[in-house]
């Protein structure tokens, strides 16, 4: 993988933090019923976990010689508390996906540094899955 190859990868995740925080905002916001208080709570403790991983991405890419992108993936819409949380677990899933791939690019272009900061941001994202998934276990539509 050339440089430019990963700057254009690690685009495509600054991307997905950027519609990560968008959505977790408008979740956020977008919450009701009798768990709003406690739904909008945990939407917006995830905004900085993934703040941090933006401006990672961001300080890499222009480390790298790049120019970081400011244009967030699309957001899903959702109209119900359900849909959201489905709409964040895909979102989480992608992520663990998508910075997984990124690791073996990054071992192939040669950054140990940036194979061992993906790898702390799969810890978190994968957290992330693991409390949406927890959320959703019981949940009764």
């Amino acid at each position: 993988m050339d440089k430019q190859a990963m700057i254009n990868s690690l685009n495509e995740d600054l991307a997905g933090e950027l519609s990560a925080i968008i959505q977790y905002i408008t979740y956020a916001a977008k919450a009701t019923g009798p768990y709003r208080p406690q739904l909008a709570e945990f939407f917006l403790a995830e905004v900085p976990d993934e703040q941090g991983h933006a401006q990672f991405l961001a300080n890499k890419i222009v480390a790298l010689g790049g120019e970081p992108t400011t244009k967030a993936r699309e957001v899903p819409a959702a109209k119900s508390n359900h849909e959201m949380v489905e709409a964040v677990r895909e979102a989480e899933k992608r992520a663990v996906t998508d910075y997984t791939k990124r690791i073996r690019q990054a071992e192939e272009f040669g950054d140990k540094g940036l194979v061992v900061q993906l790898e702390d941001i799969v810890r978190d994202e994968t957290g992330h899955l693991e409390e949406v998934e927890r959320l959703l276990r019981d949940w009764l539509n």
